[in-house]
């Protein structure tokens, strides 16, 4: 991960020892209790980073909240960005679309990649087990910390994270980039997006209600 810039302009890194799970994930990274050290770490980066002040600075917009905000977000905590130990998580990597935000739109594009809140068919692709969606969704937001307010608004994030899925992949395959051209023929283009759309469609009450 970085931890800052040289003298001579370089980025420095250091590497965290660890387990990175991916696809199709192992059981032990699709646990409760590895999707809550996640939440924690999470909620232990975004209080840190409320001491840095982001202003004046260039930051990618690719995956940033929409709303702006005032705290540094990761923006992309997958399974394969979080470092573990023992089935704990312990340290974030890839921060390539960092950028100001609202650390509850962070923690709903976490949940929608870890939960995961995806369609079946989309989640079975990645190896994801059948699971209580809804319930993980709760233990994120148990184990975050989030008030009543703070989990209508992760709710609110989610829908119009979902809302606004495959925007990203377009973008990037309309700009010719073969690796992501690749994936969305994979994926079988903005229809793997609409289904998860549809999906939530049905479902979003069970997610609100788990929240309650």
């Amino acid at each position: 991960m970085p931890v800052g810039i040289d003298e001579s302009g370089r980025e420095r890194l250091v590497f965290i020892e660890g387990d990175v799970a991916v696809p199709p994930y192992p059981d032990w990274a699709q646990s409760d209790a590895a999707l809550s050290s996640i939440a924690v770490l999470m909620a232990a980066f975004h209080e840190a980073s409320r001491a840095f002040d982001p202003s004046g600075l260039t930051w990618s917009a690719e995956m940033a909240d929409p709303v702006g905000g005032p705290i540094v977000c990761h923006n992309d905590v997958c399974l394969e960005n979080v470092v573990f130990r023992e089935g704990v998580a312990v340290g974030l990597v890839d921060f390539d679309f960092a950028a100001p935000g609202r650390p509850v739109y962070d923690l709903a594009a976490f949940a929608r990649m870890c939960v995961p809140i995806d369609d079946d068919v989309s989640a079975a692709r990645l190896g994801w087990h059948p699971a209580d969606r809804p319930a993980r969704l709760r233990l994120i937001a148990d184990a975050y910390g989030l008030d009543a307010p703070g989990r209508v608004q992760l709710g609110e994030a989610l829908a119009d994270s979902i809302a606004r899925g495959g925007e990203f992949v377009r973008l990037r395959v309309e700009a010719g980039d073969p690796n992501f051209l690749a994936m969305w023929n994979d994926m079988g283009g903005m229809e793997r997006f609409d289904r998860r759309r549809r999906w939530w469609a049905e479902h979003e009450d069970r997610f609100a209600n788990a929240l309650r």
